[in-house]
């Protein structure tokens, strides 16, 4: 029984990993992005 638990465990410890890896690199994409994104919205800005 405990074995059982302790994979469960496993399993939800592997997800949060992921999670957190894919949260890390979308605001490293978010930081990379910024400067580009930012012009991009003023022209769109400036051309309405």
């Amino acid at each position: 029984m405990f074995f059982i638990l302790r994979r469960k465990g496993q399993g939800l410890a592997e997800y949060a990993l992921i999670l957190s890896l894919i949260a890390i690199l979308a605001v490293a994409a978010l930081m990379f992005f910024s400067g580009n994104l930012n012009s991009t919205i003023s022209m769109i800005g400036k051309k309405l």
